[in-house]
């Protein structure tokens, strides 16, 4: 699966194991940021967090953010504003 190198993650109902699954691809795909907006946003920012480190061996260099008081469009206005990353923002519900 293909994805953009900024993701803003839309929790609809929080943390579910398939998480697990869609940060591996994010790796893999070499995305450089993600932003989590909504339920267990700061909860789903950790994960990923501890997703990409890992057992410490060959962590993965994630950027992430979590934004619990701000509106979908508000994220996505910051993860377009960030200029050290290039590329359009790629919203994904979960």
């Amino acid at each position: 699966m293909s994805f953009a190198s900024k993701i803003v993650l839309h929790s609809r109902s929080g943390y579910r194991p398939e998480l697990d699954a869609l940060v591996e691809a994010f790796v893999c795909a070499k995305v450089a940021f993600v932003a989590v907006v909504g339920v267990d946003a700061s909860r789903l920012e950790d994960i990923v967090d501890e997703l990409c480190i890992g057992d410490g061996s060959a962590p993965y260099e994630l950027l992430t953010s979590s934004h619990t008081d701000e509106s979908l469009q508000e994220v996505i206005d910051f993860a377009n504003s960030l200029s050290l990353f290039t590329g359009d923002v790629q919203v994904i519900e979960f």
